[in-house]
This record gives C-alpha cells, sequence and structure tokens, in this order.
C-alpha cells in the first residue's frame, strides 16, 4: 500500500492550524496593536481633563483635597498629596496624577488604566520569560509547517503548479519589494 502523503499533509495542516489557533489570534492582534503604537498606547488608556477651580490661597489640607477630586470622581483614587512649589498641588492618585495651579484655579487629572486584553496579548508578543520564548518558537516553526503544508493541499487549477503558484510568487515578491525601497 503506497504511502498517502496528501491525506497525512491534510491532516498536519489541519490539526497544527487547531492547536495554534490561539496564538495565531494573538500575534495578529498584538501585532497590528504594536504596528500602530505610534497613533495609539496598546497597552494602556490615557483619560486626560482639564479641570477649573476657583483660585485658592494656602494649602490645602487632606479633607479639602478630597472633595475637589469628589467634583471629578476620582476621590477614590487619591494616594497622597504635596506642593512642590508654592501655590502648585500635586495629587498622586492610583494610575494616575492631578495638579492644580491655586492662583489661577487651572489644573488637569491624567489617569491611566490598563488596556483590556491587549496589555496582555502584547505582553506575550514581546517575549517574556525563556519557557514564552521556546513555546513561541515552536509557534513559529508550526507556521512554517503551515505554510508549506498549505501550499500542497489545493489541487489543479488552484494548486501551486497553476493560480497557487502566481499568488505564493507575488506574496514573496511584496516583502522584498518592501525590503529594497526601505533599506536600500
Amino acid at each position: 500500500m503506497p504511502f498517502k502523503w496528501r491525506k497525512w499533509n491534510r491532516a498536519l495542516h489541519r490539526d497544527f492550524g487547531y492547536l495554534f489557533f490561539g496564538m495565531t489570534v494573538i500575534y495578529a492582534l498584538s501585532g497590528i496593536a504594536i504596528n500602530h503604537r505610534h497613533d495609539w498606547n496598546p497597552n494602556y488608556v490615557i483619560i486626560s481633563e482639564d479641570i477649573q477651580e476657583a483660585p485658592v490661597s494656602g494649602k490645602l489640607n487632606k479633607e479639602q483635597v478630597l472633595l475637589m477630586l469628589e467634583k471629578y470622581g476620582v476621590a477614590d483614587d487619591y494616594r497622597k498629596h504635596y506642593y512642590p512649589y508654592p501655590d502648585y498641588l500635586k495629587v498622586f492618585l492610583t494610575g494616575g496624577v492631578a495638579v492644580l495651579d491655586q492662583e489661577t484655579g487651572e489644573g488637569s487629572i491624567d489617569i491611566t488604566r490598563k488596556r483590556l486584553m491587549f496589555r496582555e496579548m502584547n505582553y506575550l508578543h514581546y517575549n517574556p520569560s525563556i519557557h514564552w520564548t521556546w513555546f513561541s518558537d515552536i509557534y513559529a516553526g508550526a507556521l512554517i509547517l503551515l505554510a508549506l503544508s498549505g501550499l500542497l493541499i489545493p489541487r489543479g487549477a488552484d494548486g501551486i503548479t497553476a493560480r497557487g503558484a502566481w499568488l505564493t510568487l507575488l506574496g514573496i515578491i511584496i516583502p522584498v519589494l518592501f525590503i529594497i525601497y526601505y533599506l536600500y
């Protein structure tokens, strides 16, 4: 009985596709997020709000600071406050800071919150440990096998000897053109 390599190729492609589905989604989403980090922070949401208070003289105590923060919904985030300069209040908040120029009454509140799911996916994308590096190397090898086995699945007019050859060639030429354009 002859060896049925097409059957084994399909089985390998299918099973590796199932096994590494989660990794593919994680690396794809975090890759998009990291590619656009100049447009947004993929790990954190930064909330900035300008505030305006009536001018105040003298140093505020904790209760007065909490009353002010309550108006902006961040009183529960209060950690401590101090005056780095006369009439300039700085309040440390959980995940942020509030500042107030007491002479003008102008200030701002900046709070940083972890971005749901993207932070964790990006963490994995940056290879946090040697064990994860080994697992992601195995995944990279599996992607190579998925790519090669995928080339051999279609037959005839859609296969690698016809239409598939042109698409594969295009998929190789595009990155080569980018390399030539940006590096040389």
